[in-house]
């Protein structure tokens, strides 16, 4: 039996949670964007659209486009507790969801659709249930594969609902442009229209051997998109994470050391605390840094043994830093522990350690009970500007899960 996968695209997003918490926004232009000094428009609703008002663009450029353009300061938790919720939706309709990002979904349907009318009366209830609970319009995608769900709910925007079976893949690949495809970008559809391809039915036609030429193993992938084909199953549970990690990019470019470093002490703290709420311990800690000519570079050192203790990533992180020359200011920061391995619980033995494991353990029930930075270390000699951006990798549960108060 072929499967049937869902995507569930909420449109406009933050946008719309901003709306309908608010009715005096409600069909007016709104961006919302970050609190920093250094932002950008993170989504803007549909009325704004019409302008041109687009994801990434300034706010400068966004006023010149739409004089009467409102903006609103991103309320991250709003977003994350919305994501949370719908999820529990979702789980009504099957049990297999992959919340992919804070405003996407895929749900595997194969086995349950006809317990609720079938594909079509199954998006319609859901997309009434979310108008219902929420307020907020989303569009959804059906098809055979995850490739094929996302693309239809990308050509249903906004508000839509459309199911793509199989024997209507072909047809609707044929003359679609191959930059329509999920997770083709601008400089795989440049090399592509080099050799000719502009559309998925030429992209599904073409030789296997002349596309592994050009692209290596990936050329395999990328005419089995042009196809329509897509193995990806949905990940359903969290797999065992690779690395732990954060990046930020500073409220503006810094040179100064004692900021760099306080900085570095914030990031190695919410890389330890993340580490040690889901148990891990990693060997490598690795600095980030972007210069404000978007050059960018990573170091990494080993450790000695396995931790999550904040202050051993930060000292690592920091002699990685004393090793670089630093040739302009700074733009972007990130740490990342990886060669992760979960921890045993076994005791600790030397009376050191063990005090240093519940200060470690305190400061953390703290912030989780009061919220991130209520209890924090005497290095932040003075208050940083924090940017609170959801990551694209952010999930509702798991290690990806970052606290966004």
């Amino acid at each position: 039996m072929p499967k049937i996968i869902m995507c569930i695209d909420m449109d406009a997003f933050f946008a719309s949670v901003e709306q309908q918490s608010n009715p005096h926004l409600r069909g007016k232009p709104i961006a919302v964007i970050g609190s920093g000094g250094r932002t950008v428009i993170t989504t803007s609703s549909y009325e704004a659209r019409q302008f041109g008002v687009k994801t990434g663009m300034n706010i400068y450029e966004a006023k010149k486009l739409c004089p009467h353009l409102i903006f609103v300061v991103a309320n991250n938790a709003k977003y994350t507790h919305t994501c949370t919720e719908l999820g529990k939706i979702y789980t009504r309709f099957t049990p297999h969801v992959e919340i992919y990002s804070v405003d996407e979904a895929f749900l595997d349907v194969t086995g349950t659709h006809r317990l609720f009318g079938g594909v079509e009366v199954m998006g319609k209830t859901l997309k009434g249930l979310i108008r219902d609970r929420f307020g907020i319009n989303c569009t959804i995608g059906a098809g055979p594969n995850i490739l094929i769900a996302k693309l239809a709910s990308d050509l249903a925007k906004p508000d839509g609902l459309m199911w793509v079976t199989p024997d209507g893949v072909a047809a609707l690949l044929e003359d679609l442009p191959v930059k329509k495809l999920w997770g083709i970008g601008h400089h795989t559809e440049k090399n592509l229209e080099a050799m000719g391809i502009t559309t998925c039915g030429k992209l599904g036609r073409a030789p296997v051997s002349i596309l592994r030429r050009r692209f290596g193993f990936i050329g395999e992938i990328l005419k089995a998109m042009g196809m329509g084909i897509c193995a990806r199953p949905l990940v359903i549970h969290e797999e065992e994470p690779k690395s732990i990690g954060h990046g930020m990019t500073l409220p503006r470019d810094i040179y100064e050391r004692d900021q760099i470093e306080m900085y570095i002490l914030q990031l190695s703290e919410m890389v330890g605390r993340r580490a040690r709420r889901h148990g891990y311990g990693g060997r490598k800690v690795s600095l980030t840094i972007r210069y404000t000519d978007f050059h960018t570079f990573t170091k990494q050192t080993t450790l000695p043994s396995y931790t999550n203790d904040t202050h051993v990533i930060y000292r690592s992180a920091l002699s990685i830093l004393n090793a670089i020359r630093l040739r302009d200011r700074i733009r972007l920061l990130g740490v990342r522990l990886s060669h992760l391995s979960k921890e045993s619980g076994q005791m600790v033995l030397f009376d050191d350690m063990r005090r240093r494991r519940a200060l470690l353990e305190a400061v953390d029930e703290v912030n989780d009970r009061f919220g991130e930075y209520n209890l924090t270390w005497a290095s932040y000699r003075k208050k940083l500007e924090i940017p609170r951006v959801i990551s694209p990798a952010w999930r509702p549960g798991g290690v990806k899960n970052i606290d966004v108060r």
